[in-house]
């Protein structure tokens, strides 16, 4: 390299950054033209200027007249740095002596390939010089080894006239010499550049100028594009006093390409980087980080202008980090780097104006050839906007969205949390069991109703401590999740303070409430699902206290035990429901006697079920299990089934005119298919639907009295005998009696139990009776168990009993054997 580069910028980050780039070469920096013309006096070897321009002491344009107009000076070449917008200050720039521009923002291979051109061209007009003077080699020698392009003109009418060219300058225009020679430069140069070229040579030929230099474009033969880098000067040798100016082309096509490449990208990377919510940077691996680049959108982000973190010349971008974000920054970037990994991190900014900020930092390490960590570069952007969608749907999935309390979701897990923890010394949940507000609901609306539960949420809200948390876990119903409490009293005391403060709350609505409350320990912690189901159990359990309406209950293991045994019950219906067979589920029969022949004239089908771990298991206990369940339609179908079989079995054995009668649901009767499939059984088995008798709680027509009343007739008109079970204990048919679609009435045991402590007279099972017969209904009394009650019923003309005075439930062999006994 021939000489020094002087940096003339009054931005120490573009001075810093040239220097970056020209590493390799030797480089001075001056921050004003002051400085700089103390610079060029000092520094003789200074051959080259990059000069900004903009400067607030002697401005750029002051230092190049000066230059100019000092003959010391003249020779130095300037390159001028200007934006993108200063497109005045360019021209003005070249009319004053530049050489060359480049516009900022800098770019490193663009940079090194201009300084490169300008230094080889000052070498080689140097070289020129001394060997003239030295003599010793010809010009036509030099011509050879010359590695750039070389042409001298001789005057003419238009200057085009070329008298010596260079095997290079051959090479590079795609021509001979001879062909070169007649046709002259100006033929072989783009149209587009002509006109400037041409401009500039006779300012030269006039004196006006000593040199000047441009980029432009030549047209080979085959009708392709060269693009050169140009220097035409002025040629006063005493030697060859008969040429005019010599002319130094080098092949920039390659850098052009580059540039227009570089162009583009650095276009497509400033339109990204103007759209991007946040910076790109590069820094060095150091605790402050410090940044040696910095987008524009710093500014936007931080609040701070990017020169200002540039070298940290006025903060570090570790201030700028919320402090409790840096030490696990640096950690993670330590653990990154060691792994040669992508880097991705979430944490919080301080901006200038003290406002935090949630940015996302990607980026990567940059490694010498010794894999040591050079810098890091990347890019950080704002997530705030996307951080607090996410506060918002945390605080979404974590709080109930009318009362503002934390859900069940969240007491889950806390509960997990402690669990795993174990550090409180006592834990319990209390469950506050409000649905019977849905009644309000009914009455006067939701509105009212929700108003009502944020009351009362803002109320129990008051009692929270930092042990006692309150959190709304289902509609209208609160668990208060309680820690370190002294001992059982103290969650009665409370328990005691919620019913005084919900009794002031809903003293004028006419509802009620239930308090359940569990006690956590090893035992039922696991399972924190179960633990929900028993708190609702104990809040129901207390919800049923008569003498209060509002009581609170523990769940305790009496509880467990009945919950257990109800599990236990549904798992063997579903067995039943699931298996092709029976499972545990069998029939007995209970003979029905007619007093008038004194003959077994039927059999009520009783449903047992037989379990492994419970024994012998009433149908009272799982037959509303079954009902809740819905598991009645399934185990209906076979009790069905096996009752049809036995009727088979009946009239097989020469019992043709005997009847069995089946307990038939409400849940069973409303299904659509219900018709349709107990058809299906009776055609499977071939049985006579006048053998069928179908029996109904009367409480079944409490509610959707048409419908059922409808499908029992349809029924009924088939041959199927309906009779109402329980008659006079449940839903008052009385009024309705004669509407029904029904057969017979059952008296209930109830009536019968009355006859053996009451005077006869006072009896109204007679009325009963009388009542029935006159609507044209049979009568059959069940649990008759007592020869007065027997004697009773047939002096009032009851139809038929059963009962354990006639005989208790008979396996199906046994019923066989009664029948062929009698």
């Amino acid at each position: 390299m021939t000489g020094s580069i002087l940096v003339v910028d009054d931005s120490a980050s573009d001075r810093l950054l040239i220097e970056h780039l020209l590493r390799g070469y030797s480089v001075l920096t001056a921050s004003d033209g002051l400085e700089a013309m103390r610079q060029i006096d000092e520094h003789e070897d200074i051959s080259l200027i990059i000069l900004d321009l903009n400067m607030p002491v002697m401005n750029g344009f002051e230092v190049l007249k000066a230059l100019r107009s000092d003959e010391r000076y003249k020779k130095l070449r300037t390159i001028i740095l200007t934006n993108y917008n200063e497109i005045e200050n360019e021209i003005e720039g070249l009319r004053l002596g530049a050489v060359d521009y480049i516009r900022k923002p800098i770019h490193m291979d663009s940079l090194r390939i201009r300084v490169n051109i300008h230094l080889e061209l000052i070498w080689f007009q140097q070289l020129i010089q001394e060997k003239l003077d030295e003599q010793t080699v010809t010009l036509d020698a030099i011509f050879q080894q010359a590695p750039i392009g070389i042409a001298i003109n001789e005057p003419s009418a238009d200057g085009s006239r070329l008298v010596a060219i260079n095997k290079m300058y051959e090479e590079i225009t795609g021509r001979s010499k001879e062909e070169l020679l007649q046709l002259g430069w100006v033929k072989i140069t783009h149209p587009d550049d002509l006109q400037e070229d041409l401009a500039n040579l006779k300012k030269l030929q006039s004196g006006e100028i000593k040199s000047y230099s441009m980029e432009k474009r030549f047209i080979k033969p085959d009708g392709s594009i060269i693009w050169v880098y140009m220097v035409v000067a002025l040629l006063s040798l005493s030697h060859y006093e008969k040429y005019t100016n010599i002319c130094l082309i080098q092949d920039i096509t390659k850098r052009k390409e580059a540039e227009e490449a570089l162009i583009e990208s650095e276009r497509s990377k400033s339109v990204l980087l103007s759209h991007l919510p946040g910076m790109a940077y590069r820094c060095l691996y150091d605790r402050d980080w410090t940044m040696e680049f910095v987008s524009a959108g710093c500014l936007r982000l931080t609040g701070y202008p990017p020169e200002s973190l540039l070298y940290n010349r006025d903060v570090a971008f570790n201030d700028v980090i919320a402090p409790e974000y840096r030490e696990s920054l640096w950690q993670e970037w330590e653990r990154i780097l060691a792994d040669r990994q992508p880097f991705k991190f979430e944490y919080e900014i301080i901006t200038a104006n003290g406002e935090r900020k949630w940015v996302l930092e990607m980026g990567e390490g940059v490694y010498n050839q010794q894999s040591e960590v050079e810098a890091l570069e990347g890019i950080i952007l704002d997530i705030s906007d996307r951080k607090s969608i996410e506060h918002d749907l945390r605080y979404n999935s974590e709080h109930d969205i009318w009362t503002g309390l934390y859900n069940r979701r969240s007491l889950e897990n806390l509960l997990r949390c402690d669990r795993e923890k174990g550090t409180a010394r006592n834990r319990a949940i209390v469950g506050i069991n409000l649905s019977v507000a849905h009644l309000l609901t009914v009455t006067y609306g939701f509105n009212y109703t929700l108003e009502l539960i944020k009351k009362i949420s803002k109320e129990l809200d008051s009692l929270c401590t930092d042990k006692r948390l309150l959190f709304n876990t289902f509609e209208n119903r609160f668990v208060f999740y309680m820690k370190d409490y002294r001992d059982k009293n103290q969650l009665i005391q409370f328990c005691e303070m919620l019913i005084e403060l919900l009794g002031t709350l809903l003293f004028g609505e006419r509802i009620g409430a239930g308090i359940g409350v569990i006690e956590i320990n090893r035992e039922n912690e696991q399972d924190i699902d179960q633990l929900f189901k028993n708190l609702l159990i104990a809040s129901e359990k207390a919800m049923e206290a008569v003498d209060s309406d509002f009581a609170y209950c523990f769940f305790d293991g009496e509880m467990e035990a009945e919950i257990m045994r109800e599990e236990e019950i549904k798992r063997e219906l579903d067995k039943i429901a699931a298996d092709e067979g029976q499972g545990g589920l069998f029939l007995q029969y209970q003979p029905i006697l007619d007093l008038k022949s004194n003959q077994i004239c039927g059999f009520e089908a009783l449903a047992r079920l037989q379990s492994e771990k419970l024994g012998l298991v009433q149908p009272t206990e799982f037959i509303p299990i079954a009902e809740k369940t819905k598991l009645i339609i399934p185990v209906g179908r076979k009790i069905v089934h096996q009752a049809f079989s036995f009727l088979k079995r009946l009239k097989e054995n020469g019992h043709g005119a005997v009847s069995v009668a089946v307990n038939v649901s409400a849940i069973e009767l409303l299904r659509n298919d219900f018709s349709s499939n107990l058809w299906d059984a009776i055609n499977e088995l071939q049985v006579d639907p006048e053998n069928i008798c179908l029996e109904i709680t009367e409480s079944v027509f409490a509610s959707n009295y048409h419908d059922i009343n409808k499908i029992i007739g349809e029924l009924r008109q088939a041959g199927i005998h309906i009779a109402i079970d329980d008659f006079g204990t449940g839903y008052s048919s009385l009024a309705r009696e004669r509407e029904l679609n029904v057969n017979c009435l059952k008296i209930d045991k109830f009536f019968l139990d009355k006859l053996l402590c009451i005077d006869l007279k006072y009896a109204i099972t007679c009325d009963v009776i009388s009542m029935a017969h006159k609507l044209g209904h049979c009568v059959i009394a069940e649990g008759v168990e007592h020869e007065n009650q027997l004697e009773y019923l047939r002096n009032h003309g009851c139809d038929r009993v059963q009962g354990f005075l006639i005989s208790k439930p008979l396996d199906e062999e046994e019923a066989l054997e009664m029948l062929k006994k009698q």
